[in-house]
């Protein structure tokens, strides 16, 4: 007979048999979703503890719905190529999707400059150039999509021995971050692309691009990207982690946020601001309210960064860098440019404030 079973409707299965052989495909018209690969749906019960090594692989998609925890001491390997994707609307009924790397687990996620290993919306056709989200959408302007990558450990914390990451449950015992292993490792990462994140839980508690909560000096964080998050691009609680080549940008708060006791070396750090969008690049802090003077105090040393602000015209625009209550840096041989106000504003008002330290 002429005609071939078929268990779905319309011209396509699976199978998109214009592949390889039409003008179609060879001009990006129709394309395949991401090449025919097979969608994984993760939920938290599907990475436990006694998972040993779970290993994610780039000929499937995997799509994040709801928390999900990474147990200790499970070790989740992302292969090079591989793309994560986060569910706006979680079926589990959490707020939003986020991939969290709990203390004692450990990520080694190494892709390459050819081949990174991207998190990114579910609507996100990773195939497609200046696809964004939605069709027609311009992909500059699309953020809070999904919750992010949180990357927890053991360092030591200055504002009390642990505490729960900002924008996950507070009675979640695995959001927990701080411990007394500044050398701890959480893993690797490298050549890493995250975009289109940025979910407010509620008043000044945020998830963003990349999290990292005490994070120690054995983890290694080069080659990350944090693209068009709804809050920051890069927010770290304490650690002590060393990191090379962030790059953030065009997202809506601050491009570099750190307090409670952040410290570690890092270089060829790149943050650059929308014309509408973006708070400081970087929003320097000690720690908490009640516990500022607590130790280890903040103080990174960063070398050859570029922070490229909104435009000198452009309205909305803020100081290039904060320096808040006991947030000390060395910041050197570095490029500030494209800022409407200061290339540097040190916290005043009533009572002892950083800037009256800085006169004294």
């Amino acid at each position: 007979q002429m005609f071939t079973d078929a268990n779905y409707i319309g011209a396509f299965g699976n199978d998109l048999w214009i592949t390889g052989w039409t003008a179609l495909d060879e001009n990006n018209i129709v394309r395949s979703s991401e090449g025919g690969k097979t969608e994984i749906v993760v939920t938290d019960a599907d990475i436990t503890g006694s998972s040993g090594t779970v290993n994610w692989t780039n000929d499937n998609i995997y799509l994040l719905d709801g928390f999900v925890y990474v147990e200790a001491p499970t070790v989740l390997n992302i292969e090079a190529g591989t793309v994560i994707k986060g569910l706006e609307l979680p079926s589990t009924g959490d707020i939003a999707s986020a991939l969290i790397i709990t203390r004692g687990a450990k990520i080694m996620a190494e892709g390459t400059a050819a081949e990174p290993i991207i998190f990114t919306t579910e609507y996100d056709n990773t195939d497609l150039p200046d696809d964004g989200t939605d069709p027609g959408v311009d992909y500059t302007l699309d953020r809070g999509l999904w919750g992010g990558v949180v990357l927890l450990g053991n360092a030591v914390l200055n504002v009390a021995s642990e505490k729960v990451v900002e924008g996950l449950p507070a009675n979640e015992e695995r959001a927990k971050y701080g411990g007394s292993d500044d050398a701890d490792n959480s893993g690797t990462m490298r050549y890493v692309s995250i975009r289109y994140t940025g979910i407010t839980v509620e008043a000044n508690k945020e998830l963003q691009g990349l999290t990292l909560g005490c994070v120690g000096s054995g983890t290694t964080i080069e080659y990350i990207e944090s693209f068009n998050s709804d809050d920051d691009g890069f927010e770290f609680f304490g650690g002590t982690v060393n990191t090379k080549y962030l790059v953030s940008s065009f997202n809506s708060d601050d491009a570099f946020d750190y307090d409670q006791g952040f410290r570690g070396n890092h270089q060829f750090w790149f943050g650059i601001q929308s014309e509408t969008e973006g708070d400081h690049i970087g929003e320097w802090d000690g720690g908490d309210e009640g516990a500022l003077t607590g130790e280890p105090l903040s103080k990174p040393v960063i070398y050859n960064a570029t922070f490229l602000g909104r435009g000198v015209s452009s309205s909305g625009s803020d100081a290039a860098i904060r320096i808040k209550e006991y947030g000390g840096v060395e910041f050197y041989n570095s490029i500030v440019a494209d800022f409407g106000e200061n290339g540097v504003e040190v916290d005043s008002g009533a009572g002892q404030t950083s800037y009256t330290r800085w006169q004294n």
